[in-house]
């Protein structure tokens, strides 16, 4: 497509054509709806009801626990099937947790979606992009997204950027009778836009909605788990064939061969951990949804809390967006006043709709201007221009407007910069030129101030406190913005840079090392300085809310936009502040450090189980006992060791930087706890060979012990310890020994009111603690060594 304008072509010729001041009549709108001509809704950021349930219940471990329940249910020992409760049970919280945070974030989504102005019988009407239908008139302009295939009716100063659709990110002029397709950002101008494709006849359609263009990667915890259930995948089968194989050849009985090999099988299979960490997210957008802000992709969450660089934009961030114009300062033989005139003018000849032209037009008014040439501002030009009625006029960065801005006017920019005014030019100009007006004359500076918002120090305080760097990178004068950073709090705003004077090819590595301030930055130089922060190993998080910060959102690790902002950048941001309140991200960081830290650290329970169960079938493939362990036995293990103390540890307050300590929290705890329950069950074997010992006997201990190393393991991933978690603790120890004495023959156990037998599991009951630190120490320092060295 490159850059030049597309041209109508014959079928666009003979289309019908809406008066330009009327647009479609409502019976007109009436008969294209009933002809099937009516857009598409947005795409929805969540899964369907009905694919929440198909996800959560036709998975492998699903499958295999379903064959592993009807092996058991041809032995007959039906008490065995218990295991499929805890299955069922964790399967409907997962369905839960998701619908839930479905709805919630469903609901925060048809908040922050915008509106089309859209003309039908003279009257311009807001409306919802499903609404729109084939040949209505849509008013667009700077910082809109299109729906729709469209033709341009009539234009000003259209630029747009069509980068999702050429892959180039150059601004495009679009003039009357050139067309538009879906997906295009609007750059700057304005423009009456004919719907001429909607629905699945639009580009959109085909390509996909531009918020979905680029996913995030899957969480990296997810990735972490996945990869480990991808091994178990391929060990679960074999293992247990062979261990069934193997009792049946020793002459054991059926049954006791089926119970045994399945006892392995769903010891083998964390199947909570994915769970967990799913519901975990989940739960995390619904807590951020009543809190106001809209999570577009669950992965973010992890994505945000792992990040330690957050670049800001000025305006919507540390400011309010409100902008105020304060004075203009005349240079040169014209007074304030007729400054203010053509000013006035000036902004009411291009149209413009953003912060400085409102803010110009709330102070001076909007007078009845028409002009033969306007060129709106663009953030790729940062100025504005029109013909008026005594000559051309422009407005915007001094940098943009001169090639060297004239001395004495530098150096006053400065001083009133210094004082925090964001100051822009006026000029005079012998032809409105792109990138630069002709031969520009300086005849007023414009003072502009911004609003901090009313918790911009707490806020970024917080974020210096949990390690997270802050950057500033923004389209003003790099003095105000340093000024304006100062004023708000963040540390080294002094270390500013003006992008304007880099030159062409910047060395953005060198600078992102050098500089905490960047100004007069371009859309282009935004995108350079996100990746060199990236290049430099860090996670780094953007906001913005305007057109010019798409680029830079794009290239970010995680991306945050105002609702207040453009439609574009909202549709590609991974979180959208409904109320434009950036306190918010407080709570976004908060929610993401608290899912990771707590998964991080429970995970390393439930690949206890599925350690130790591994291990154990490799052993009793070749001994000539049986499996240590029924079906049912591992349940009080499974559920009062692991899942429900997890799930109210994953929901405790964890604050801390993300660690990336996964697989160290695995081979602290959960590698030691795998070892102590393979050697204690090794000795209890002896035991009962020694002492001749039934299979009920040894089973039991074996669950008391695995219980017990359980136990300690659940205390160290608890730490630090609180009321709570202590509470916790011992309500899960307290129902253990409650199934030991008043539960026994439910879950096959024996009793172990037994003097006899106390004189052996007394001994080891008071060795496991001790025994336990000694294996973590030697096997943790080995292997973590080893980690470290690689």
């Amino acid at each position: 497509m490159g850059n030049e304008p597309v041209k109508e072509d014959a079928q666009m010729t003979d289309r019908y054509r809406p008066p330009l001041d009327q647009g479609l009549s409502k019976d007109e709108v009436q008969q294209r709806v009933a002809d099937g001509l009516k857009n598409d809704p947005l795409p929805p950021l969540t899964r369907s009801v009905k694919q929440i349930f198909r996800d959560n219940l036709l998975t492998l471990f699903n499958l295999i626990n379903l064959l592993l329940g009807g092996l058991v249910l041809f032995t007959g020992s039906y008490k065995n099937l218990l295991f499929l409760g805890v299955v069922v049970f964790n399967t409907a919280i997962g369905i839960f947790q998701e619908i839930r945070s479905k709805r919630q974030v469903d609901k925060l989504a048809l908040l922050s979606e915008g509106k089309v102005n859209v003309l039908r019988e003279g009257t311009l009407t807001p409306l919802h992009q499903d609404e729109i239908v084939q040949d209505d008139l849509l008013a667009i302009g700077r910082g809109d997204q299109l729906p729709v295939d469209g033709l341009i009716r009539e234009a000003a100063g259209m630029e747009v950027d069509e980068s999702q659709i050429t892959g180039e990110a150059t601004p495009i002029v679009k003039n009357t009778n050139d067309q538009l397709v879906s997906g295009s950002v609007i750059l700057g101008g304005k423009a009456m836009v004919q719907a001429t494709k909607v629905g699945s006849g639009s580009f959109v359609k085909q390509l996909a909605h531009s918020a979905k263009q680029k996913r995030r990667s899957a969480s990296q915890l997810l990735l972490i788990i996945n990869r480990i259930i991808k091994v178990l995948t391929f060990a679960i089968i074999p293992l247990g064939a062979g261990l069934f194989i193997s009792a049946l050849m020793r002459g054991q009985d059926q049954n006791r061969a089926i119970l045994g090999t399945v006892a392995s099988m769903v010891g083998m299979i964390p199947e909570g951990l994915v769970l967990l960490t799913s519901v975990a997210l989940a739960a995390g957008a619904f807590t951020l949804g009543r809190r106001h802000v809209l999570v577009r992709e669950l992965p973010a969450i992890e994505a945000l809390a792992r990040v330690d660089v957050l670049c800001l934009d000025k305006t919507g961030t540390i400011t309010n967006g409100k902008l105020v114009l304060e004075k203009v300062e005349a240079i040169g033989e014209q007074s304030p006043d007729q400054l203010k005139t053509i000013l006035a003018q000036l902004v009411a000849a291009t149209g413009d709709d953003n912060e400085t032209a409102t803010a110009v037009q709330n102070a001076l008014g909007t007078p009845n201007v028409t002009s033969p040439e306007v060129l709106p501002f663009s953030s790729g030009r940062k100025w504005s221009g029109a013909q008026l009625a005594d000559g051309a006029y422009v407005m915007g960065a001094p940098e943009f407007i001169f090639e060297t801005v004239p001395h004495e006017v530098q150096q006053r920019i400065q001083t009133l910069a210094a004082q925090g005014y964001r100051v822009l030019l006026l000029a005079k100009v012998a032809a409105l030129t792109s990138p630069r007006p002709t031969a520009p004359q300086a005849i007023g500076l414009i003072l502009i101030t911004d609003e901090l918002r009313p918790r911009a120090k707490d806020t970024f305080s917080f974020f210096a406190n949990q390690d997270v760097a802050l950057k500033v990178i923004s389209g003003d004068n790099p003095v105000t913005v340093a000024s304006i950073a100062n004023r708000a709090g963040i540390a080294g705003a002094e270390q500013l840079i003006d992008m304007s004077q880099v030159g062409e090819t910047p060395d953005y590595d060198q600078l992102v090392a050098a500089y905490n301030v960047f100004g007069r930055v371009t859309p282009q130089q935004k995108q350079g300085l996100i990746k060199a922060y990236q290049t430099a190993g860090h996670t780094v998080a953007m906001t913005g809310d305007g057109v010019n910060d798409l680029l830079a959102l794009r290239q970010s690790d995680c991306s945050i936009a105002m609702a207040s902002g453009s439609e574009a950048t909202k549709s590609l941001a991974d979180f959208v502040l409904v109320d434009s309140n950036f306190d918010a991200m407080i709570n976004v960081l908060n929610e993401g450090r608290r899912v990771i830290n707590n998964i991080e650290r429970v995970a390393s329970l439930y690949l206890i189980k599925t350690m130790y169960s591994v291990v154990l079938t490799l052993i009793f493939i070749f001994m000539s006992r049986s499996y240590p362990f029924e079906p049912i036995q591992l349940t009080p293990i499974s559920s009062l060791m692991v899942g429900i103390p997890t799930f109210f540890l994953a929901l405790q307050p964890n604050y801390a930087r993300i660690a990336d300590r996964f697989m160290k929290q695995v081979m602290e705890i959960a590698a030691p706890a795998a070892v102590c329950v393979v050697g204690y069950i090794l000795v209890i074997m002896g035991l009962g060979t020694q002492f001749g010992l039934s299979f009920a006997t040894t089973s039991t201990l074996s669950v008391l012990m695995t219980g017990l190393i359980s136990l300690n393991a659940l205390v160290m991933v608890a730490r630090p310890l609180n009321r709570f978690k202590i509470g916790l603790i011992i309500l899960m120890a307290g129902l253990f020994a409650v199934i030991f004495l008043f539960c026994g023959p439910i879950f096959s156990l024996v009793s172990l009111i037994n003097w006899k037998l106390a004189l052996i599991y007394l001994p080891l009951m008071f060795s496991v603690q001790p025994v336990f630190i000694l294996v973590q120490e030697i096997l943790g320092k080995r292997i973590l060594s080893r980690i470290r060295w690689r």
